[in-house]
Protein backbone atom coordinates (compact mmCIF):
# COMPACT_ATOMS: atom_id res chain seq x y z
CA UNK A 1 0.00 0.00 0.00
CA UNK A 2 1.62 3.26 -1.39
CA UNK A 3 0.32 6.35 1.60
CA UNK A 4 1.58 8.72 -0.34
CA UNK A 5 3.07 10.60 3.00
CA UNK A 6 6.82 9.64 1.83
CA UNK A 7 6.83 6.48 3.95
CA UNK A 8 6.42 4.41 0.59
CA UNK A 9 10.14 5.70 -0.60
CA UNK A 10 12.96 3.31 -0.25
CA UNK A 11 16.75 4.53 -0.98
CA UNK A 12 20.01 2.68 -2.48
CA UNK A 13 21.46 0.94 0.47
CA UNK A 14 24.94 1.09 0.64
CA UNK A 15 27.43 -0.07 3.34
CA UNK A 16 30.72 1.70 4.96
CA UNK A 17 33.91 0.31 5.13
CA UNK A 18 36.09 1.85 7.84
CA UNK A 19 39.66 0.35 7.42
CA UNK A 20 41.69 0.63 10.28
CA UNK A 21 45.09 0.74 8.17
CA UNK A 22 48.85 1.94 8.05
CA UNK A 23 51.68 2.39 5.57
CA UNK A 24 53.50 0.39 8.54
CA UNK A 25 51.56 -2.61 8.75
CA UNK A 26 52.41 -5.07 7.17
CA UNK A 27 49.18 -7.22 7.17
CA UNK A 28 47.42 -4.23 6.19
CA UNK A 29 46.97 -4.71 2.24
CA UNK A 30 44.86 -7.63 3.19
CA UNK A 31 42.27 -5.87 3.88
CA UNK A 32 42.93 -3.54 0.58
CA UNK A 33 42.64 -6.89 -1.49
CA UNK A 34 39.63 -7.90 0.45
CA UNK A 35 38.19 -4.20 -0.50
CA UNK A 36 38.75 -5.00 -4.23
CA UNK A 37 37.10 -8.43 -4.37
CA UNK A 38 34.57 -6.77 -2.71
CA UNK A 39 34.24 -4.01 -5.35
CA UNK A 40 34.15 -6.72 -7.92
CA UNK A 41 30.61 -7.97 -6.54
CA UNK A 42 28.73 -4.28 -5.62
CA UNK A 43 29.05 -0.83 -6.22
CA UNK A 44 27.48 -0.29 -2.88
CA UNK A 45 30.47 -0.10 -0.80
CA UNK A 46 32.03 3.18 0.35
CA UNK A 47 35.65 2.89 1.90
CA UNK A 48 37.03 5.18 4.37
CA UNK A 49 41.32 4.40 5.12
CA UNK A 50 41.56 5.65 8.62
CA UNK A 51 45.45 5.70 9.13
CA UNK A 52 46.71 5.25 12.58
CA UNK A 53 49.92 5.60 14.22
CA UNK A 54 52.97 7.71 15.25
CA UNK A 55 52.92 11.19 13.61
CA UNK A 56 56.43 11.31 14.18
CA UNK A 57 58.92 10.32 11.56
CA UNK A 58 61.54 8.93 13.58
CA UNK A 59 59.34 6.35 14.98
CA UNK A 60 59.20 2.87 13.28
CA UNK A 61 55.59 3.18 13.10
CA UNK A 62 54.88 6.56 11.25
CA UNK A 63 52.47 7.09 9.09
CA UNK A 64 51.89 10.28 6.98
CA UNK A 65 48.91 10.26 7.11
CA UNK A 66 47.94 9.51 10.68
CA UNK A 67 44.23 10.88 11.76
CA UNK A 68 43.88 10.79 15.54
CA UNK A 69 40.75 7.77 15.94
CA UNK A 70 41.43 7.29 19.12
CA UNK A 71 37.88 8.54 20.03
CA UNK A 72 36.21 6.25 17.90
CA UNK A 73 38.48 3.58 18.63
CA UNK A 74 37.52 3.91 22.30
CA UNK A 75 34.20 2.58 21.49
CA UNK A 76 35.18 -0.82 19.70
CA UNK A 77 37.07 -2.61 22.44
CA UNK A 78 39.06 -4.02 19.81
CA UNK A 79 42.94 -3.66 19.56
CA UNK A 80 45.54 -4.82 16.97
CA UNK A 81 45.34 -3.64 12.90
CA UNK A 82 44.19 -4.65 10.68
CA UNK A 83 40.58 -4.55 11.66
CA UNK A 84 37.99 -3.10 9.05
CA UNK A 85 34.42 -2.15 10.90
CA UNK A 86 31.24 -2.39 8.60
CA UNK A 87 28.78 -0.04 9.24
CA UNK A 88 31.31 1.49 11.99
CA UNK A 89 30.44 -1.57 14.31
CA UNK A 90 30.50 -4.79 12.69
CA UNK A 91 34.23 -6.20 12.61
CA UNK A 92 34.52 -7.71 9.12
CA UNK A 93 35.64 -10.81 10.26
CA UNK A 94 39.54 -11.89 9.31
CA UNK A 95 40.87 -13.60 7.04
CA UNK A 96 38.29 -10.74 5.46
CA UNK A 97 39.09 -12.10 1.94
CA UNK A 98 37.04 -15.27 2.40
CA UNK A 99 34.16 -13.05 4.25
CA UNK A 100 33.10 -11.23 1.06
CA UNK A 101 29.38 -12.17 1.71
CA UNK A 102 29.39 -10.50 5.06
CA UNK A 103 29.98 -7.68 3.46
CA UNK A 104 27.69 -7.78 0.35
CA UNK A 105 24.50 -8.86 2.96
CA UNK A 106 24.90 -5.87 4.40
CA UNK A 107 23.82 -4.07 1.01
CA UNK A 108 20.60 -5.97 0.79
CA UNK A 109 17.84 -7.19 3.65
CA UNK A 110 15.72 -4.59 4.85
CA UNK A 111 15.49 -0.93 3.23
CA UNK A 112 17.37 1.75 5.24
CA UNK A 113 14.24 4.63 4.81
CA UNK A 114 16.95 7.30 4.98
CA UNK A 115 18.84 8.84 1.78
CA UNK A 116 21.40 11.40 1.73
CA UNK A 117 22.28 13.36 -0.82
CA UNK A 118 25.24 15.76 -1.18
CA UNK A 119 25.82 19.24 -3.07
CA UNK A 120 29.71 20.06 -3.04
CA UNK A 121 32.22 22.70 -4.76
CA UNK A 122 35.39 24.53 -4.08
CA UNK A 123 35.38 28.00 -4.50
CA UNK A 124 39.48 28.88 -3.92
CA UNK A 125 40.29 27.77 -0.74
CA UNK A 126 36.68 26.95 0.58
CA UNK A 127 34.84 23.83 0.63
CA UNK A 128 31.01 24.21 0.62
CA UNK A 129 29.28 21.44 1.02
CA UNK A 130 25.11 20.88 1.48
CA UNK A 131 24.32 17.70 3.17
CA UNK A 132 20.43 16.34 2.77
CA UNK A 133 18.85 13.88 4.87
CA UNK A 134 15.51 12.46 3.65
CA UNK A 135 13.16 10.15 6.10
CA UNK A 136 10.58 7.58 4.81
CA UNK A 137 9.94 6.76 8.48
CA UNK A 138 10.06 8.31 11.87
CA UNK A 139 14.15 8.15 13.46
CA UNK A 140 15.29 9.27 16.95
CA UNK A 141 18.98 9.96 18.48
CA UNK A 142 20.56 9.98 15.25
CA UNK A 143 23.74 11.57 14.30
CA UNK A 144 25.15 12.87 10.94
CA UNK A 145 28.64 12.61 10.26
CA UNK A 146 31.11 13.91 7.24
CA UNK A 147 34.07 13.13 6.43
CA UNK A 148 36.70 14.63 4.27
CA UNK A 149 39.11 11.95 2.21
CA UNK A 150 41.80 12.46 -0.03
CA UNK A 151 42.57 10.08 -2.97
CA UNK A 152 45.67 9.07 -5.52
CA UNK A 153 48.54 9.54 -2.27
CA UNK A 154 51.30 7.61 -2.78
CA UNK A 155 53.70 6.65 0.26
CA UNK A 156 55.57 3.23 0.80
CA UNK A 157 53.79 0.42 2.19
CA UNK A 158 54.48 -2.45 4.30
CA UNK A 159 53.83 -5.61 3.44
CA UNK A 160 53.96 -9.13 4.82
CA UNK A 161 51.47 -11.05 2.59
CA UNK A 162 51.59 -12.54 -0.69
CA UNK A 163 48.85 -9.90 -2.47
CA UNK A 164 49.82 -7.19 -4.57
CA UNK A 165 53.56 -7.29 -5.23
CA UNK A 166 54.11 -10.34 -2.26
CA UNK A 167 55.88 -9.86 0.87
CA UNK A 168 58.87 -7.13 1.34
CA UNK A 169 57.76 -3.20 1.18
CA UNK A 170 55.89 -2.09 -1.85
CA UNK A 171 57.53 0.88 -2.43
CA UNK A 172 55.35 3.83 -4.62
CA UNK A 173 51.79 2.12 -3.33
CA UNK A 174 48.59 4.11 -3.89
CA UNK A 175 46.68 5.10 -1.06
CA UNK A 176 43.07 6.30 -1.41
CA UNK A 177 40.15 7.30 0.12
CA UNK A 178 42.14 8.24 2.79
CA UNK A 179 40.33 10.23 6.07
CA UNK A 180 42.05 13.80 6.38
CA UNK A 181 39.43 15.48 8.23
CA UNK A 182 35.70 15.44 9.68
CA UNK A 183 33.38 18.26 9.46
CA UNK A 184 31.13 17.14 12.25
CA UNK A 185 32.88 15.27 15.66
CA UNK A 186 34.40 12.58 14.99
CA UNK A 187 31.11 10.36 16.63
CA UNK A 188 28.87 12.55 14.93
CA UNK A 189 26.75 15.92 15.19
CA UNK A 190 22.68 15.01 16.55
CA UNK A 191 20.06 15.40 14.35
CA UNK A 192 17.06 16.60 16.53
CA UNK A 193 14.02 14.21 16.69
CA UNK A 194 11.52 17.27 15.12
CA UNK A 195 13.99 17.31 12.30
CA UNK A 196 13.73 13.26 11.64
CA UNK A 197 9.87 12.21 10.95
CA UNK A 198 8.34 10.46 7.30
CA UNK A 199 8.51 13.09 4.88
CA UNK A 200 10.97 15.36 6.12
CA UNK A 201 14.37 16.55 5.21
CA UNK A 202 17.40 17.77 7.40
CA UNK A 203 20.19 19.82 5.59
CA UNK A 204 23.11 20.56 7.02
CA UNK A 205 25.44 23.65 5.25
CA UNK A 206 29.58 23.24 5.77
CA UNK A 207 31.90 26.50 4.26
CA UNK A 208 35.10 25.27 5.60
CA UNK A 209 38.92 26.20 4.96
CA UNK A 210 40.45 23.45 2.32
CA UNK A 211 41.72 21.58 5.17
CA UNK A 212 46.14 21.92 5.62
CA UNK A 213 46.91 18.36 5.20
CA UNK A 214 45.43 18.03 1.68
CA UNK A 215 47.97 17.37 -0.83
CA UNK A 216 45.72 17.97 -3.90
CA UNK A 217 42.56 19.27 -4.30
CA UNK A 218 41.46 17.47 -7.25
CA UNK A 219 41.88 14.89 -4.97
CA UNK A 220 39.12 15.80 -2.14
CA UNK A 221 36.42 13.30 -1.80
CA UNK A 222 33.48 13.42 0.61
CA UNK A 223 31.44 10.71 2.82
CA UNK A 224 28.28 12.35 4.63
CA UNK A 225 26.43 9.26 6.79
CA UNK A 226 24.26 8.67 9.86
CA UNK A 227 24.59 6.38 12.78
CA UNK A 228 21.60 5.25 14.77
CA UNK A 229 22.31 5.77 19.12
CA UNK A 230 24.46 2.78 19.05
CA UNK A 231 26.76 4.02 16.42
CA UNK A 232 25.53 1.77 13.89
CA UNK A 233 25.49 3.26 10.75
CA UNK A 234 22.34 3.34 8.59
CA UNK A 235 23.31 4.58 5.01
CA UNK A 236 26.04 6.11 3.38
CA UNK A 237 26.83 7.62 0.53
CA UNK A 238 30.08 9.61 -1.19
CA UNK A 239 30.45 12.51 -3.58
CA UNK A 240 33.36 14.85 -5.55
CA UNK A 241 33.84 18.00 -5.95
CA UNK A 242 30.76 19.70 -8.22
CA UNK A 243 28.35 17.02 -7.55
CA UNK A 244 24.92 17.95 -7.09
CA UNK A 245 23.30 15.15 -6.36
CA UNK A 246 19.60 13.71 -6.05
CA UNK A 247 18.43 10.97 -3.30
CA UNK A 248 18.68 7.73 -4.83
CA UNK A 249 14.98 6.71 -4.95
CA UNK A 250 13.83 3.24 -5.57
Amino acid sequence: MRFHDGSEINFVKRVLIEDYTGTWCGNCPRVNHAIELARAQTDKIVTVGIHRSSSNPADASYDPYNFDSSELEGILNMSGYPKALLNRMTRWQPLEQNNITQVINLTQGENPKLGIAMDVSIVGSTLNLETKVKFSKDFSNIKLVVYVLENGLIYDQVNYTNFFTGPGTISNFLHDHVLRNCLTPLLGESIANSNTTVGQTFTKTFSVPVPANIENVNNIEFVAFVVDENNKTINVRKASPGDNQDFEEL
